[in-house]
């Protein structure tokens, strides 16, 4: 992805419509700010659906997520749903960067298939066989 330090809302979204093609064929797995672009971009278009990982809604009291634009105006949770056929979040209640609360306020709103765990952090291993079998489900 381009910008990938500050992860720009609006460099991502249109990136994604313009030069990635997502439409509502395409299934967007989205992780840390990835995931915010994910459901950003469903608030606006209508895709299969999001997998988000370690979704957050603020920008955590960090300069470089409030530049990123994705915190500065209001989620729009019914646009997301009535945009998606599912919607999937994965997180972990031990992430050192994204309270398990922030996680739950995109629970709550969204009412997705959720997939929690205590022992994942910020899923930064290579291998992370739980986000894989949630998109392989989704495949089929």
């Amino acid at each position: 992805m381009p910008d990938p330090v500050v992860a720009r809302e609006s460099i991502w979204l249109p990136y994604m419509h313009d030069e990635l093609l997502c439409d509502e064929n395409t299934i967007i797995l989205g992780h840390s700010s990835g995931a915010e672009a994910a459901m950003r971009y469903a608030e606006k278009y209508q895709v299969k659906g999001i997998i988000v990982v370690s979704p957050c809604v603020t920008d955590l009291g960090m300069a470089n997520e409030a530049a990123s634009g994705y915190y500065n105006h209001p989620w729009l949770w019914d646009q997301m749903k009535s945009n998606t056929k599912f919607i999937t979040v994965i997180g972990s209640s031990d992430d050192p960067f994204i309270p398990w609360a922030e996680m739950q306020q995109v629970i709550d709103n969204l009412q997705p298939e959720c997939h929690q765990f205590d022992d994942k952090g910020h899923f930064q291993h290579s291998q992370v066989p739980e986000i894989l079998e949630a998109v392989k489900t989704r495949l089929s």
